[in-house]
């Protein structure tokens, strides 16, 4: 059994603050974490996560002299959420991509492109707005008879989207993730769908790997990731692209986010080929285009 205690607070840097004094608490949490409320309320949720009861007078004390409300304590049963996950979640179809759990490889279609992924903890199920769109995206390219020979998936999760692209590419493909568990599970991934000899997952940090640089430059570029990230990849995502021939597929973009990440791109060269919106998200798919003197 374990806990969770959760409060509202309507200052971000108070929210911060009560996060760090949680921390200290005894029994100490395992996790905390503050989370703007998207429903326009400037309102911030901190959570947090317990293996040990938390304290009922030292959280109403936190909570009141952060001025947050009272805090929501909860029990949790233990649950096996992967087997949870793996039951709530349907194959997804993306134009010629079908992306399904193993244990629904009973529906698995003969006329579909099928990528096995179980639930784990990485992200790309093909369930998230963002990965379809990075999927639909590269469905466009494929039907423009785009013909890459050196692909990169950065921040690739699952490495859906590195499958993807191998199994209807002959290409070099490289998977990388900064997180060493996304990578774990990117490895098992490609082992499952057969793939272990075309596409190859690394940690990196960005482009920073001598694996990725001695590789470039690309063609592809996929980056399912965060708007900051993406804007601060934009100089050495250029370096390491074929001049006036390459595309990248950007995602992880909040709809009110895309013109900013638009704007820093076109700084380097790049031309919006493509903008798909599915829900709150946005995939941009652009080609380098760089003046020659």
């Amino acid at each position: 059994m374990t806990f969770t205690a959760f409060t509202i607070c309507n200052n971000k840097n108070q929210a911060d603050s009560l996060a760090d004094a949680l921390e200290k608490t005894i029994p100490a949490p395992f996790g905390v974490g503050v989370f703007e409320v998207e429903d326009g309320s400037n309102t911030y949720e901190i959570g947090s996560y317990f293996l040990e009861k938390p304290s009922d007078i030292d959280l109403l004390l936190l909570s009141s002299a952060f001025h947050a409300k009272s805090f929501v304590i909860s029990e949790v049963p233990e649950t096996d959420w992967v087997a949870h996950v793996k039951r709530e979640l349907p194959p997804v179809e993306a134009g010629r991509f079908c992306v399904l759990g193993s244990h629904d490889i009973g529906k698995a279609s003969t006329k579909k492109v099928n990528l096995i992924i179980d639930a784990a903890m990485a992200f790309g199920t093909g369930h998230h707005a963002t990965t379809k769109g990075c999927l639909l995206a590269l469905e466009k390219l494929i039907t423009e008879e785009f013909q890459p020979k050196s692909v990169i998936d950065l921040g690739t999760g699952t490495a859906v989207l590195a499958m993807a692209a191998s199994k209807v590419w002959k290409a070099s493909v490289l998977a990388t993730d900064i997180d060493q568990v996304a990578v774990e599970t990117a490895d098992a991934n490609v082992i499952a769908n057969q793939l272990g000899s075309r596409v190859f997952c690394l940690e990196a940090d960005g482009f920073n790997h001598i694996r990725i640089q001695k590789t470039a430059p690309f063609d592809l570029i996929f980056a399912n990731i965060l708007m900051a990230p993406l804007i601060a990849l934009a100089p050495e995502m250029t370096k390491l692209s074929q001049k006036n021939s390459s595309v990248a597929i950007l995602s992880g973009i909040l709809n009110s986010q895309a013109s900013r990440v638009l704007n820093e791109y076109e700084k380097h060269g790049w031309v919006c080929k493509d903008q798909l919106v599915i829900g709150d998200w946005t995939t941009i798919t652009l080609f380098l285009k760089l003046r020659i003197n």
